[in-house]
Order: C-alpha cells, then sequence, then structure tokens
C-alpha cells in the first residue's frame, strides 16, 4: 500500500537510519495506531519480515498492512450499572452513534466517565463483528465504587491550633453523580492565635453537570463558631454557587450566600446579616490530578470580586477584590537537579475593599495578612493595624503578600523548603501601602 504522510510520519523509519530490531517493531505498532485513529478498525499491521544484504550492509523490511474498511461508531451498550441512571451516562458521553471510529477519543470518553468519581472501574471495548453499513458497536462495562465513606480529620499548626472531626459522605446520592459530604469539627485546640475552642459543622451538596455538560451545582449550609483573638464570632451561612470549566485551564464560578452572625470585638457584641454574589475566575495549568500534590511547573491564578451588603444599624454596601497568583519553576530546566527535585516557587495576593470603611464593615469580612497563606512567621491574622495595647488585628481594606521559596525533596518520601514572605494590611483603599512585615523560615 501506499502511505499518505500521516502515515509515514507515524512509521517513523527512513532509509539509511540504523537498523535496530527495537525500531523496527515499534514502527509497525506505531502505524497500525494511527491507521486505527483514520478510522481504520480492523487495521492490522503484521510483524515485519526484514532481509539482509550483506554485500550493501543493509536490510530491507517489509510489512504486510491490512487497512481494513472505515468504520464509524455503532450503538453504545452501557453495562454494570447499579445505581448509577443510564440516562445520565448517556447524556455524559462525548462520544456517539455515526461519529468516526478514533480510539483517542474513545479513550478520553472513558476517562472522563471515570473522572466522575463514582465508579472503581471503567473500560470500553469494541463488540464486533461491523454490522452491514460498517459500524463498531461499543460497550461500555462500569464497576461501581462504594457510595458511603467515614473519614477520621486531624491537623495542627501553630497558630490555629489544633481540629479534629469527622465526615460522612454519600456519592451518587441520586444516581446522577451527587455527592453529599456532612462535616462536623471541633477547632481551635490551642494555636497562638486562638482564644477557645470552636465548631465547624457543615454539609455539601455536589450536583455534577447542572444545566448543561461541565457546570456543576455546589451547595453548603454551615455553622461556625471561632474564638481568635482578632474577634468571637457565631455565623450561620448558606451558599450556592455555579462552577463552569472553560477549557483546559480556566473555571469561572458565580453564586449568592447569605449569612448570620454575631461578632465581639474589644468587648462590643454585634449582630449581622450579610448577603454577597461572590464572582470568580481560576486558571491552573500545573496539570496535576490531585491539588494537594505540590506543583512543580505552570502558574495558578485566581480573580475574584465579591459585591456584599451588610445589615444592621446602618446598611454597608461594598466589594471586596481579591487577585491571587503562584509560579512554579523546576531547576531541571537548566540542567542542575532532576525533574521535580528542586522547585521554585512564587506566590503573590493582593486585596481591597471598595466601598466603604474599615469599621463600616464586619470584622470578619475585612481583609488580615500573617499565617501560613500570607505571612509565615507571624500567627494567623497577626500583621496589620491592631487595638492600642493589644494584640487585637483591627484589619483593613487592602492588603498584599508575597512569598518566596525553593522546595527540595529529600530521599524518597521526605522534602524540605526555605521560604521569604513579605505582607501588609493597610485601612485605605489601595494596596501597597502599611508597615510591611518579613517572615522567613
Amino acid at each position: 500500500i501506499v502511505l499518505d504522510a500521516p502515515e509515514k510520519a507515524a512509521l517513523g523509519l527512513a532509509a539509511g537510519q540504523p537498523a535496530i530490531a527495537s525500531d523496527v517493531l515499534a514502527a509497525g505498532a506505531r502505524l497500525q495506531s494511527q491507521l486505527k485513529e483514520e478510522g481504520h478498525a480492523l487495521a492490522q499491521v503484521g510483524t515485519p519480515t526484514a532481509w539482509l544484504r550483506p554485500q550493501t550492509q543493509t536490510l530491507d523490511v517489509e510489512y504486510v498492512v491490512h487497512r481494513g474498511p472505515v468504520v464509524t461508531i455503532g450503538t453504545i451498550t452501557l453495562s454494570g450499572l447499579v445505581h448509577t441512571h443510564p440516562a445520565f451516562i448517556a447524556r455524559r458521553l462525548t462520544i456517539h452513534p455515526d461519529q468516526l471510529y478514533q480510539p483517542s477519543k474513545i479513550e478520553a470518553a472513558r476517562q472522563d466517565l471515570a473522572s466522575l468519581g463514582i465508579f472503581s472501574d471503567v473500560q470500553v471495548a469494541d463488540m464486533p463483528p461491523l454490522t452491514a453499513d460498517r459500524q463498531m458497536p461499543l460497550d461500555f462495562a462500569f464497576t461501581e465504587g462504594k457510595r458511603r465513606l467515614v473519614a477520621l480529620q486531624a491537623g495542627f499548626s501553630t497558630d490555629l491550633g489544633g481540629r479534629a472531626g469527622v465526615s460522612w459522605t454519600h456519592d451518587n446520592m441520586f444516581g446522577n453523580a451527587e455527592q453529599l459530604r456532612l462535616t462536623a469539627l471541633i477547632t481551635g485546640l490551642g494555636g497562638s492565635a486562638q482564644q477557645g475552642l470552636g465548631y465547624d459543622v457543615y454539609a455539601d451538596l455536589m450536583k455534577p453537570d447542572f444545566g448543561s455538560r461541565n457546570q456543576n451545582l455546589s451547595v453548603r449550609v454551615e455553622g461556625i463558631r471561632q474564638l481568635l483573638y482578632s474577634y468571637r464570632q457565631t455565623a450561620l451561612l448558606v451558599r450556592a454557587g455555579i462552577v463552569r470549566r472553560l477549557g483546559r485551564f480556566w473555571n469561572v464560578s458565580y453564586g449568592a450566600q447569605a449569612e448570620q452572625e454575631q461578632i465581639q470585638q474589644m468587648g462590643m457584641t454585634n449582630d449581622y446579616t450579610i448577603v454577597s454574589l461572590p464572582l470568580s475566575a481560576n486558571f491552573d495549568n500545573t496539570g496535576l490530578s490531585n491539588p494537594i500534590d505540590p506543583a512543580t511547573h505552570g502558574a495558578r491564578v485566581s480573580l475574584g470580586a465579591t459585591p456584599s451588603m451588610s445589615l444592621n444599624s446602618h446598611t454597608a454596601f461594598f466589594t471586596i477584590l481579591q487577585a491571587t497568583g503562584s509560579t512554579y519553576f523546576d531547576l531541571a530546566h537548566l540542567g542542575i537537579a532532576r525533574p521535580g527535585r528542586s522547585v521554585l516557587a512564587v506566590r503573590a495576593v493582593v486585596g481591597s475593599v471598595q466601598g466603604a470603611s474599615t469599621f463600616d464593615i464586619p470584622p470578619d469580612q475585612r481583609l488580615y495578612a500573617g499565617g501560613s497563606a500570607t505571612v509565615r512567621g507571624f500567627r494567623y491574622q497577626g500583621v496589620g493595624p491592631q487595638f492600642p495595647n493589644t494584640k487585637f488585628a483591627i484589619g483593613g481594606t487592602a492588603m498584599d503578600a508575597g512569598s518566596v521559596e525553593f522546595r527540595q525533596r529529600l530521599f524518597k518520601s521526605f522534602g524540605a523548603a526555605l521560604f521569604a514572605d513579605a505582607g501588609q494590611v493597610a485601612t485605605g483603599s489601595a494596596p501597597f501601602h502599611g508597615t510591611l512585615r518579613v517572615g522567613a523560615g
């Protein structure tokens, strides 16, 4: 047969190159994959035959190739579904009957279904023979995972102290990959920024493909009590929002939140009712499937705006603007380390509150710095204006912070980091003002 340009490129062999057996065998496999990708579902490339020509010290290679007909996808069957609605999976599928048979797109559809998190295994297989109109039936076979999970949680930081609790998760609750999670935590177990025990109790409901594909609905009802040095808060929050994925790297979210709270600060007790409309856009090209794994390359950017209204003795309208960004550089690109072992990380965050002054805003809505997310070396909310002769933070209406960190992997399962952080909080609406604080470690 005569190969076209993409097929020649897939074969990857040319006259005059060294005759290496593994290369010759791999070339046949690549050609077969390319033919299948062109829709030749039954394409076969046989084991090559070689003839040695001692006079010229060359090797002639022959492949027996059977293209077979161009095939489209036929009937798609779904097997193994127990609690999951077949209609939901059918809507979720990214391939459809009459579409050109392409293994890469079939595999992408399989991986997309596996990413729902409700299956322990997803497999797809051809179901020959071809139909009379040259269609290949497919079967997706599912093994559903456990639907209920109980997990214990525990953590400790020197400023926020310890937290411990339990969560109960019900996956695939209504048969459309919904998830309900109930969590109860005790907080404030020690810590330099805490004045006593608190709690955080919440229920999360997530529904995927809400209204359209790649769009999730999330709802949270939360009760929280925390006794910080900055303020003491007891609150009930209800929020609902949409998260929509835009392409590979971007997602946007929007929603509504209502909060009823009581806050004690410097001997004063106030009740607040706050309604807000949080909006955000997020970019992430670090390529991590697990968000808690440390990134070694790429960047993350988040832009947010939260118009809010506080209803108490007088009404305050304000908007919280915040931008965060981080980027990661693997020193392996400079040839001085192995890939993923030595990484330089840079992070920055800038925030501003528009429309109201510091004391017109409820204390929990003000901007603070200090702690692991902004300036390490200072306790949580420990950077910025404080009430006279106390370590109680006032908070502000502008803040900025930055960090440079060198991360080094040690052996197989250990690592260390060197960092320098800096940040400040101001009572005006413009960031990059205030008393700059620096932490290193």
